[in-house]
C-alpha cells in the first residue's frame, strides 16, 4: 500500500496498469502498489493523457468538467469571473468546474458582422487580430459598405469591427467636405473664331453618397466634364468683344447650368467663377494698340474741351473790361504787379514821358 495526499484545488487521476480507475480530490488515500495517480491543477485547462472518451465513462469525472467544443467556423472567448482570459481555437477544450467561474463566448466566423456581446475594447486586443478586420470611417465622411461585391449599407462616421473570414467586405469612402475643381488652361473658340483659355473654379460637397457611388462611376470626373460642356457652350456663343465685357455673367450661367445636373450625381454646387482669361499674343497686342488709341483719344478731346473753355473764359473777360474802364485798369494793375514781382529796380532815362504813362496806368481817367 501507498499512501497519496492530494491537495486543495488539485484533482488526481488513478489508472492501474494503465486503466483509467478512478478520480480522488482534496484528501489522503491509500492505494495499492500497482496504482498510478496522475495529479492535475484544477487552475489550469486539463489536458489528460488518454483518450477522452473513455474518462467519460466516469460519470463521477464528467460532472467535474467542462468541455468547449469549438468548431472550424468559430472561436470562443474565454472570461473569468467576467475578465477576459483567451480566445480558443478550433478544437475541444477541457476546463476543470469549482475552482474558477469560466464563462465562454461562441462567436461565428462566417459571419461578417460582429452580432455576439463581445466588449469593443476587448475586440481591440492583440489576440484578436487574426479573426477581425477594422474599418475607420471619419467625422467629415460617410462609408459604403460592400460584401462580395454588392452594396450592404452606408457607414456612418466611426470604428467598425467585421470578422475575418472566406468574404470579400470592402468600405468606400466619400469625404462629405467642401471640395473644389479646378480647370485649368482650358482652350475654347469664340463666335468668330479666337482662341483663348481660361482657368475656372468650382465649389460643390457630396450630399447623397449611394449617387454619387453606386449610381454613377467617378461622379468627379463627371462633374469635370459637365463644367468643360457648360464652359464651351457659353464662350462659344459670343464674340470675343461680347465675352469681355459678360465676364462676369460666365459664372452665373455656369452654376445655372450645372445646378441640375450635379444632382443627378449626388453633389450639390456652392459656388463657381472664373479666375482667368488668358489670350493669345497677336490678339493681346491687337487689343493692347486699341486700348492705347482709345486713352489718346480721350486724352486728345480732354485737351479740346479745356483750351476751349480757356478760350470762352478770356472772351468773356475781354467783353467785361470792354465795358468797364475801371476792371481795365484793375487788369493792367495785377499784370503791372506780377512784371513788378519779376524785376529788382527800375531805371527811369529820358523825358517825363515814361512818368506820364506809368501815372496813366495807375490813375483811372475820370
Amino acid at each position: 500500500m501507498k499512501r497519496v495526499r492530494i491537495n486543495e484545488g488539485y484533482v488526481g487521476l488513478v489508472f492501474r496498469n494503465g486503466n483509467y480507475k478512478r478520480v480522488i480530490t482534496a484528501g489522503v488515500y491509500w492505494l495499492g502498489i500497482y496504482d498510478a495517480v496522475y495529479i492535475y491543477n484544477m487552475a489550469r485547462p486539463f489536458q489528460p493523457g488518454v483518450e477522452l472518451e473513455l474518462l467519460l465513462k466516469d460519470e463521477t469525472l464528467k460532472s467535474m468538467i467542462e468541455i468547449v467544443e469549438v468548431k472550424d467556423t468559430e472561436i470562443a472567448i474565454q472570461y473569468d469571473s467576467g475578465n477576459f482570459v483567451s480566445v480558443l481555437k478550433p478544437r475541444k477544450h477541457v476546463f476543470w468546474k469549482g475552482l474558477k467561474d469560466y464563462s465562454f463566448v461562441k462567436a461565428d466566423l462566417t459571419k461578417v458582422d460582429i452580432t455576439e456581446n463581445v466588449s469593443v475594447d476587448i475586440i481591440k486586443l492583440a489576440e484578436f487580430v487574426p479573426y477581425v478586420r477594422v474599418c475607420k470611417v471619419e467625422s467629415f465622411e460617410r462609408g459604403i459598405l460592400f460584401i462580395d461585391n454588392k452594396m450592404d449599407r452606408v457607414l456612418d462616421a466611426g470604428e467598425y469591427y467585421f470578422w475575418k473570414n472566406a468574404k470579400t467586405v470592402s468600405v468606400s469612402k466619400v469625404d462629405l467636405r467642401q471640395l473644389q475643381i479646378e480647370v485649368s488652361g482650358q482652350e475654347i473658340l469664340t463666335k468668330d473664331k479666337a482662341a483663348l483659355r481660361i482657368n475656372f473654379s468650382t465649389q460643390y460637397k457630396v450630399v447623397d453618397v449611394l449617387k454619387a457611388v453606386i449610381d454613377n462611376k467617378d461622379y468627379e470626373r463627371q462633374l469635370y466634364v459637365l463644367i468643360q460642356l457648360a464652359l464651351r457652350e457659353y464662350i462659344g456663343g459670343f464674340t470675343l468683344d461680347e465675352l469681355l465685357l459678360k465676364r462676369d455673367e460666365i459664372s452665373t450661367y455656369v452654376f445655372d447650368t450645372l445646378k441640375v445636373q450635379a444632382s443627378e450625381l449626388g453633389v450639390v454646387i456652392n459656388g463657381c467663377g472664373v479666375k482667368d482669361i488668358i489670350l493669345p499674343g497677336e490678339v493681346k497686342d491687337i487689343l493692347n494698340q486699341v486700348l492705347i488709341a482709345q486713352k489718346k483719344a480721350e486724352a486728345n478731346v480732354i485737351t479740346r474741351r479745356e483750351e476751349t473753355a480757356s478760350t470762352r473764359s478770356l472772351l468773356n473777360t475781354a467783353k467785361l473790361m470792354e465795358e468797364n474802364e475801371m476792371l481795365y485798369k484793375l487788369k493792367e494793375m495785377e499784370y503791372v504787379e506780377k512784371i513788378a514781382d519779376k524785376i529788382g529796380e527800375i531805371t527811369l532815362a529820358g523825358n517825363g514821358q515814361i512818368l506820364d504813362q506809368l501815372k496813366g496806368i495807375f490813375t483811372p481817367t475820370k
